[in-house]
């Protein structure tokens, strides 16, 4: 598992120290997306400020995005393979479940092409579908 955290760094041109390999294989056992809180909880007792730089050097290397889920914390995730400094390639739907108040990436349901009035240059997209995630769904 470090051999291919280390991999994964190095591919994206991000030095593989103990605290970025540690983050990384954090992130790979998540099944949703997490918040700086979530993660400096499931790494205690690391450094908030070094978790922090960790993830915003994930997000401009193209190995995490972030997602604004409208739950007031900003929540990251690993992005596909394909992504990179300059591009993000994370056009996906988010799913954000009001039961567990956990958000996930729907990969495979891609965002719809919006076409912008004239003068508008789109930079960025994000959407956000609210609801009761299959988990939760399940319980009910």
């Amino acid at each position: 598992m470090i051999k291919e955290a280390e991999s994964r760094l190095k591919a994206k041109q991000i030095n593989p120290t103990a605290m970025r390999l540690l983050v990384l294989e954090f992130l790979t056992k998540q099944s949703a997306a997490i918040s700086l809180n979530d993660l400096e909880k499931g790494m205690a007792p690391s450094d908030r400020i070094t978790l922090y730089r960790t993830l915003k050097t994930f997000e401009e290397k193209g190995l995490v995005h972030s997602i604004e889920d409208g739950s007031g914390a900003t929540k990251y995730a690993l992005c596909d393979e394909d992504c990179d400094a300059e591009n993000h390639h994370d056009l996906h739907v988010h799913f954000y479940c009001n039961n567990c108040r956990e958000t996930f990436c729907l990969p495979n349901t891609s965002i719809p092409e919006m076409a912008l009035p004239e003068g508008f240059k789109q930079q960025e997209m994000n959407l956000i579908i609210k609801g009761v995630c299959k988990v939760c769904n399940s319980i009910a």
